[in-house]
């Protein structure tokens, strides 16, 4: 039974609504959902997902939901390279601030909010059916206050070679906003596309972003999905991402997480067809009044699919990690291929980090392992380094990066690629001061 406070806290940001859906197929799906919100515990430290997340501070802010599109003139377009590149303030969609030049016959990409009003019959068709509508209290709110997000389809066989670039910014504001883009993304079969997510705030900005991506790969269909979390630092951000992979199908994805003082990504994945590829990597560096936070669930449900997850942590100062990775195999998933590691590097003794990596295997012709370390740096490399006339900062800063270019060089994109490591290389300075 829920309590009280589950009630009085979502449901009082879902009253905050301001007007109903614009499809009526769309109203059932959030009345849905808002019913659910009674119904789904809170999230706390008795639930095993939340074992380790100590978020019973955000129960306690008073948010405000960004119910309308906000006024993005007097902001700056992001720098980019991209022909494509959608910009979403507060989560709602800037024409003003984006870029969309000619797409390819076959390629539908636009706002959730302009799609909602074409009555797209894809959108229609796939919107909530990725998602596990009881997954928990956060999926529910977003869900009963869908109004705004990314929406990408590409016909079969139809490739975008150049990348998608979305940003979202969260401006400063009086007020503790709330803010909730929906995504969802249908690549036929056969089709291929690259998508980069940037997740930006300005320094001090108070807010809750609350992100769901819904990711549909057909037969054969491939996406490179690249996402750069890098958010205030008085954020709380949560991302979602749902994934099912069809016949043969590749998702190659990356998430990189810098920013936020409570940052959490969750990873839902499961196939309906044999031989597909799941690649899933990730960086988190997290330092004073941080908490960097990843939760994998990786259900192979189907036979010959293969997953790789591969995720490191670097933390310093007081910062905290959570590692959560789970791979389950059902009996009737044979020749299941699957491998996933995490390993931390403590850069201060006040460092901490709850790692757990588990495997549940019903099937037995299957080649799975799972890992994980924790340590710190070794004082022979410093000392070796330093022997060669290199300061030991200096040593230092080597070593950490030779840390993370194993999963930075997995990023397909030359500019991104440069873009990562002199983000590393800014927070690694702050261990001088």
């Amino acid at each position: 039974m829920s309590t009280p406070t589950t009630t009085n806290w979502a449901q009082a940001l879902v009253q905050q609504r301001s007007s109903p859906a614009p499809a009526a197929w769309l109203d059932n799906l959030r009345q849905q959902a808002e019913s659910r919100l009674d119904r789904l515990p809170l999230p706390r430290r008795k639930l095993e997902a939340w074992r380790y997340s100590r978020i019973d501070a955000l129960f306690k802010e008073k948010f405000t939901p960004v119910v309308q599109a906000p006024d993005g003139a007097s902001l700056q377009r992001p720098e980019s390279n991209s022909p494509h590149v959608l910009v979403f303030v507060n989560g709602w969609f800037s024409p003003s601030l984006s870029s969309l030049e000619q797409l390819p016959d076959g390629i539908t990409l636009k706002s959730l909010a302009q799609t909602l009003n074409d009555e797209d019959e894809q959108l229609r068709q796939h919107l909530g059916s990725i998602a596990d509508k009881d997954e928990n209290l956060f999926t529910a709110l977003n869900t009963a206050l869908i109004n705004d997000g990314l929406f990408l389809h590409i016909a079969t066989g139809i490739h975008l070679d150049e990348p998608i670039e979305v940003f979202y910014l969260n401006t400063a504001s009086e007020e503790a906003l709330l803010v909730q883009p929906r995504n969802l993304l249908v690549l036929e079969e056969q089709a291929e596309a690259t998508l980069v997510e940037h997740f930006l705030g300005g320094k001090g900005n108070d807010y809750f972003h609350n992100n769901i991506t819904e990711i549909l790969l057909l037969g054969k269909a491939k996406l490179n999905h690249y996402r750069i979390q890098d958010e205030s630092s008085n954020a709380w951000h949560l991302s979602n991402i749902f994934l099912r992979q069809g016949e043969q199908s590749h998702y190659h994805g990356i998430t990189l997480s810098f920013g936020g003082k409570w940052a959490r990504t969750d990873y839902r994945t499961s196939f309906s067809g044999a031989e597909a590829d799941c690649n899933l990597r990730g960086l988190y560096v997290a330092g004073d009044d941080q908490l960097g936070d990843f939760h994998l669930d990786i259900h192979h449900n189907w036979p010959a699919c293969n997953s790789r997850e591969q995720f490191k942590g670097l933390l310093y100062g007081k910062g905290r990690a959570v590692f959560d990775g789970r791979i389950l195999v059902d009996r009737i998933a044979q020749l299941t291929d699957a491998q996933l590691t995490n390993d931390n590097l403590m850069l201060t003794r006040n460092a901490e980090v709850d790692t757990k990596p588990q495997l549940e295997i019903y099937a037995d012709d299957v080649k799975c392992s799972h890992g994980t370390t924790v340590g710190q740096l070794d004082p022979q490399h410093i000392f070796y380094l330093r022997s060669r006339g290199i300061e030991e900062t200096m040593a230092t800063h080597m070593l950490c990066q030779g840390f993370a270019q194993e999963i930075i060089d997995h990023i397909h994109l030359d500019s991104l690629r440069e873009q990562t490591l002199q983000r590393l290389q800014h927070t690694l300075k702050k261990l001088q001061e």
